[in-house]
């Protein structure tokens, strides 16, 4: 955005003399410089969590900047969200990360290159400085690469950007310009190294203008951290004669490369950074609801309160106790338009009028009004809060516990307001169901001494709030010895529809008794009974599994064991579990570390499974490490272990295939999608990623350099891709993941990529 009164030869010699070098606006992640992006800190109302302090990452590397945490002493968080604006040189308002002077908020985003060094290195950000009258000011550090020691202590040995014009490089200064730094007065600031030199510029009226140059020898860095916040510099205890700095600073943009930009591609940057800081504004939403989402509430009134979306003139508030009628505007729950950002309720005259009741969800919303918007109204999120029941709840042992240890002493989080507590506890659901008169106490803990093993437990504590006592639900539990271990997990979801049930046996038991059925209530102790048609019949000893034939999709079932012993039948605990929307193709999670024997086959290796092209010459894939653990167990989508996978296209492709059991039939349950995701890293060779059926139908991803993406990113491929190549979705043999063009070898390079969650849905 150059002052146009400038002619062209004016400029040509301003440049010369001046500094100042102009180009077309390039976008931070143009192709042409994308493959050195490290870093990309941009639009903080939109990509800043207050909540967890993270700052999510544009660049597509995942190098999100979270709190720094705990240093030497000081625990970092992370910063505010703010507005700020320059008429100057920005087109509009845009949002900040403020990281205040008097908290120790500060964000650190590591290893951005991979955890290597950078011997070349350009950062640009928008940013202001203000409030610098305090001792040791001119030590600020907004931002920059290095290992922060901890409060008042120096980011040395490394490259960061001093509030004065030099660059603090290596515990020194690289100093040697004259120019004035802005004091609150957000700009754009351009930083590049290389081995042998330093440049910096700033634009503080619309120009970018060189204002720094210095030469030398081994700019590097011995590390790839990087932070923002006041990075305080002084002496590594922050005892040094000026102190170290406080200063507020506002953050609107960072943007790292790990290669020195040419002065047009910098000052490219710097005119679509004036064109694009801010647009879209900041979130349009409402956000930082208090009382806190989820959270149990303790009062029969509140304040609710939130921070307004970016374009918000006034506010529509709905509220009520669901879900659903307060996500469609149902009658009763809208309560009206305000300005305000704060609404009590509970009180007369207000939302809720006879007060919160305890055991009671809140449900509300905020929607954000500005009439000059044509966007308006922006629908808010849901948000919620619960006023905690009379009755006790969190009990310790939690309801339905296996094998607890026989001498626990029990525990429970009180009701709303009560003042003394009564447990009941015995081996009979209907005797503890139906106690009474027991003796109340003032501490919400009970030691019920030692407990027999192999036993089925039940307990209930009642509340009691002058005048009124609250009956209480009742709890179970289990004991060493008793029946357990249930597969499907106790509360296990995303369980498969082919299913098997199994459990293990109580030590002592003569058969089992077998429950199951779609409703937790009906196969309940108080409900379940031989005639009722959730009982399956008994099952012999050495017989602890059920084949219910097939589950519903995407549907929840209860199934519970009875030990039938010679004088008496123990009722077991209820399990649930839910099945999942799709059927699981692979999620890496069964595979072995067990070697075989000499001259045995794998067994269950994931290379024994996934079969590459080790020991072939045409073949570069490698799938597993070399030692066990044979999957990966610490780069996972989800569960425990993925597929880790080296590729190497130097005149080969790299495939590796799954040989399917199942599921071969991918009509079943009506999916017509295949989903898998996958992880790269961006200093991988681009290489062209496919999948393929059957050996030869092959779907290549639209992304020619998807091997560059660093985070776990879902690819979804609709089958009928697959069938207009001839495949019989309803047997389908093999499924292939490859890199490069299938059957066409070609000069290519090596990566190393992860795989997870391989799926088909409807």
């Amino acid at each position: 955005m150059y002052k146009k009164s400038h002619l062209l030869a004016c400029l040509a010699l301003a440049t010369a003399l001046a500094g100042a070098v102009q180009a077309a606006p390039l976008a931070p992640d143009d192709a042409s410089i994308n493959d050195n992006l490290c870093l990309w800190l941009r639009n903080p109302g939109i990509n800043l969590d207050e909540a967890s302090g993270m700052w999510t990452d544009s660049s597509g590397r995942g190098n999100d900047a979270v709190p720094a945490g705990d240093i030497s002493g000081a625990t970092y968080v992370g910063p505010t969200l703010s507005f700020g604006s320059n008429p100057t040189v920005f087109n509009g308002e845009f949002s900040t990360a403020k990281f205040s002077g008097d908290v120790d908020d500060l964000l650190r985003a590591a290893n951005i290159n991979g955890g290597t060094n950078l011997s070349e290195l350009t950062i640009i950000a928008v940013y202001k400085l203000y409030n610098q009258d305090q001792s040791g000011a001119g030590m600020t550090r907004p931002v920059g690469v290095g290992s922060f020691i901890g409060e008042g202590a120096n980011l040395g040995n490394y490259f960061n950007l001093a509030n004065d014009v030099s660059i603090r490089k290596d515990n020194g200064s690289v100093q040697g310009a004259t120019a004035t730094h802005p004091d609150d007065e957000f700009f754009v600031r351009a930083a590049r190294m290389n081995a042998s030199s330093i440049n910096q510029w700033f634009n503080t009226t619309g120009t970018l203008e060189l204002v720094h140059e210095a030469s030398g020898a081994s700019y590097t860095t011995s590390t790839d951290n990087f932070y923002l916040g006041d990075l305080r510099a002084d002496s590594t205890d922050g005892g040094g004669t000026s102190g170290y700095s406080t200063s507020d600073i506002e953050i609107a943009e960072v943007i790292v490369y790990n290669t020195d930009l040419t002065d047009a591609q910098i000052e490219g940057i710097n005119e679509w950074l004036q064109g694009n800081v801010g647009s879209g504004g900041g979130n349009p939403l409402a956000t930082a609801p208090n009382p806190a989402d989820g959270i149990l509430y303790e009062n029969t009134w509140v304040s609710l309160s939130w921070r307004a979306g970016y374009y918000a003139v006034s506010h529509d508030l709905y509220f009520g106790t669901d879900f659903v009628d307060v996500n469609d505007g149902a009658e009763g729950t809208f309560f009206g338009n305000m300005s305000a950002t704060s609404q009590v309720v509970g009180f007369p005259g207000f939302p809720a009028p006879d007060g919160l009741r305890p055991g009671t969800t809140y449900f509300w919303r905020i929607d954000e009004v500005n009439d000059a918007n044509a966007a308006s109204p922006w629908k808010g999120d849901i948000w919620s809060f619960s006023i905690p029941p009379k009755t006790a709840y969190d009990p310790d042992p939690a309801d339905g516990a296996e094998f607890v240890d026989p001498n626990a002493t029990f525990s429970w989080t009180g009701g709303f307001a009560a003042k003394l507590h009564t447990v009941y506890m015995g081996t009979n659901f209907d005797d503890v169901n139906d106690a009474a008169g027991g003796t109340p106490s003032g501490s919400a803990s009970y030691s019920p001494g030692t407990l027999e093993s192999e036993k089925v437990y039940y307990w209930r504590v009642d509340e009691f709030d002058p005048p009124t006592t609250y009956k209480g639900d009742v709890w179970s539990f289990t004991t060493p010895g008793s029946v357990g271990n249930p597969q499907p997990a106790n509360g296990a979801v995303d369980v498969q529809i082919t299913a098997n049930l199994s459990w293990t046996p109580a030590d002592n038991a003569a058969s089992h008794e077998l429950y199951f059925g779609a409703d937790a209530d009906a196969v309940a102790v108080k409900n379940a009974t031989t005639a009722s048609p959730e009982y399956i019949g008994p099952r012999t000893l050495g017989a602890e599994s059920y084949d219910p034939g097939g589950l519903a999709w995407d549907s929840s079932y209860a199934w519970r064991v009875d030990e039938v012993y010679p004088t008496e039948t123990v009722k077991g605990l209820v399990w649930t579990f839910e099945t999942a929307d799709f059927i699981l193709v692979d999620d890496f999670e069964s595979y072995d570390d067990i070697d075989p024997l000499p001259g045995e086959s794998g067994i269950n290796r994931i290379f024994d499974k996934w079969i590459d092209g080790f020991g072939t010459t045409t073949n570069g894939a490698l799938v597993g490490n070399d030692l066990p653990p044979y999957a990966e167990t610490t780069i996972v989508h989800s569960g425990v272990q993925s597929l880790v996978y080296r590729y190497d296209n130097a005149n080969k492709t790299s495939e590796a295939t799954l040989t399917l059991v199942y599921p071969k039939d991918w009509t079943a349950e009506g999916v017509t999608k295949l989903s898998l995701w996958f992880r790269g890293a961006s200093g991988n060779a681009a290489e062209r990623m496919f999948v393929a059926l059957g050996g030869n139908a092959v779907v290549y991803h639209d992304d020619a350099a998807a091997t560059r993406i660093s985070r776990w990113t879902e690819w979804i491929v609709d089958l009928t891709r697959f069938a207009d190549q001839g495949v019989n979705l309803a047997n389908v043999n093999t499924i292939t993941i490859g890199f490069g063009t299938k059957n066409s070898p070609a000069a290519g390079s090596t990566g190393q990529m992860y795989f997870d969650d391989i799926r088909l849905y409807r």
